[in-house]
């Protein structure tokens, strides 16, 4: 049975322009758990001190600490959180074969396609790197079509109620638009984002003036 609440404030290692700290951070305040952000500079490379690399020595964000336990990868925390904290651990991971096996299949895209799509584009136009973009602009659009089709049957990624592989995508996709990106094309996208955004307890993340987002 998970536990309802952890002994002391959670310490979440990581930076607030990162969709996979947020995917973090968003399911924490979702299960309404106590935790605290250790913010770090990745323009100044804080997350590959040797203290952090101790902590992770892939040197990526986020990294969270919950009393003796260190662990990183933000799927595999949004995993652990679950299972360890969730009242109903079934609602945000499913545990019949299939269910479960679509949540993983969907953690696969935020390591892939998602990663090397939308939240690439996001980062060469954030970090204002001297790169050709048209490549990765369009995989992005690849993937944004595929769940566009998928999200023409049901309301959300896995299935018709919100789970992990939601919380997993949310981010990178809503911030597309900073990395010149559009969603214009995708109404079945953006109803799902405000799905998610309608979550009891969904904080956003921090927004960047780039790319398509430019503030008027």
């Amino acid at each position: 049975m998970a536990d309802n609440k952890p002994a002391q404030s959670i310490k979440l290692y990581g930076s607030a322009i990162s969709g996979h700290v947020h995917r973090v951070r968003l399911f924490l305040t979702l299960l309404d758990l106590p935790f605290e952000i250790v913010e770090l500079n990745l323009r100044q490379r804080e997350h590959r001190t040797p203290e952090f690399l101790a902590r992770n020595p892939f040197g990526q964000v986020p990294v969270i600490e919950d009393g003796d336990v260190t662990l990183a990868d933000s799927n595999a925390i949004l995993v652990y959180l679950n299972e360890r904290y969730a009242p109903d651990p079934a609602r945000w991971m499913p545990r019949d074969p299939v269910g479960a096996a679509r949540v993983q299949r969907w953690f696969s895209v935020a390591a892939g396609p998602l990663a090397f799509g939308p939240a690439a584009a996001r980062i060469m136009v954030l970090f204002g790197l001297d790169a050709d973009r048209t490549e990765t602009v369009k995989r992005s659009h690849a993937l944004l079509a595929v769940m566009e089709t998928c999200l023409s049957d049901q309301p959300f990624l896995a299935g018709p109620s919100a789970t992990l592989a939601d919380i997993a995508n949310y981010a990178y996709v809503a911030h597309a638009p900073e990395g010149s990106v559009s969603l214009d094309a995708y109404p079945q996208l953006r109803a799902w984002l405000a799905r998610v955004e309608a979550l009891p307890g969904f904080v956003p993340m921090v927004r960047s003036p780039v790319g398509l987002a430019v503030a008027s």
